[in-house]
């Protein structure tokens, strides 16, 4: 619930759907969850600059990113897990009435943070995408050597090691990591918007 009061949302004279008829394109937000080292952040990476090159609006706001800024007040804690997705939602929300297509690359374990982001976007302004990889293949790969700390004790409540990851019960996208080149998961997501008419190609 907010805290602030005597505050009145001011509507601006230009709208969300005259931003997307100018771009071309639909806005929305295309949400990377899965476990640490799956390859939320690299496909991304490459799927924000396949759609830069497509001429579209995009921006992408990556977990470790948002975490040395806007919310480097907060922790691991599972209320603060909770409050950096809440305000990333809420960053997500606004550059969809800017028109874009955000990309957000967050670990997102918890099934009802990532459902509370979707309720506050407009139908199909959401699209979920599981970056699917076995908890053993992201360890195998551990990018930044966190599962190795993880396991000595040296992080506590590390998701996929001694805290939860609950997977997307019907995500609009599935990418197996295992299976997929970055190449391959980017061609899948475009096809994806394109067969939905996010994007006109």
């Amino acid at each position: 619930m907010s805290k602030s009061t005597n505050v009145v949302w001011h509507d601006s004279a230009v709208t969300k759907e005259e931003r997307q008829k100018r771009n071309n394109h639909k806005s929305a937000v295309i949400w990377f969850t899965g476990l640490s080292g799956s390859g939320k952040s690299t496909i991304s990476v490459a799927l924000e600059k396949a759609l830069y090159d497509r001429n579209i609006q995009t921006y992408r706001l990556d977990g470790d990113n948002v975490r040395h800024g806007l919310n480097s007040n907060l922790g691991f804690s599972p209320d603060d897990r909770k409050e950096n997705i809440r305000r990333i939602g809420e960053v997500a929300k606004l550059m969809v009435d800017a028109g874009m297509i955000t990309l957000t690359a967050f670990i997102s374990p918890y099934r009802e943070d990532r459902d509370n982001v979707r309720g506050i976007l407009e139908e199909k302004e959401f699209i979920e995408v599981h970056v699917n990889c076995s908890l053993e293949a992201c360890e195998s790969r551990d990018p930044k050597g966190l599962y190795k700390k993880a396991r000595a004790g040296e992080i506590k409540a590390f998701t996929g090691v001694d805290a939860p990851y609950e997977e997307p019960s019907s995500p609009e996208v599935v990418i197996n990591t295992e299976e997929l080149s970055v190449e391959e998961s980017v061609k899948a997501i475009l096809s994806y918007l394109r067969d939905n008419d996010y994007i006109n190609e």
